[in-house]
């Protein structure tokens, strides 16, 4: 249970998840698992860096969408469908400050909605106790 730390309570909520694999598998996953995360109340943020940037750009489309249990409703998504799903829901989107300079893309060429990640402000959330990150 998460405990209350004065001025951060409003911290509690909150993950950072941090995804840098070109797996499609990988990606998907963490998709899955961001959005069960924000279904439970979690305010979430994604940081998308090196091969993973790319599912932030308009028009991006990956590889065929992978098999889930029958179970999940999340069956037949590719990851960048599931990451547009979730900013429709208010999860917040960055791709990392050296992902644009280090590609043939612009800031323009980004899923409205995507931003650029500042280092100062990623680096307090990283920082943050009370902000668990999760890397994929």
């Amino acid at each position: 249970m998460a405990e209350n730390h004065g001025d951060h309570a409003e911290t509690n909520d909150q993950a950072l998840m941090i995804v840098t694999s070109d797996a499609i598998e990988t990606q998907s996953m963490a998709m899955i698992l961001g959005n069960a995360m924000r279904q439970q109340g979690t305010d979430l943020h994604i940081l998308l860096c090196d091969a993973a940037g790319d599912l932030a750009v308009d028009g991006y489309a990956s590889e065929a969408p992978i098999n889930t249990p029958p179970s999940n409703p999340m069956e037949k998504l590719a990851p960048e469908g599931l990451l547009k799903m979730m900013m429709g829901e208010g999860v917040s989107v960055d791709v990392c400050a050296i992902y644009l300079p280090n590609t043939d893309y612009a800031e323009d060429d980004l899923l409205e909605g995507v931003g650029v990640a500042a280092p100062g402000p990623m680096a307090e959330m990283m920082r943050d106790p009370a902000i668990p990150v999760f890397e994929f």
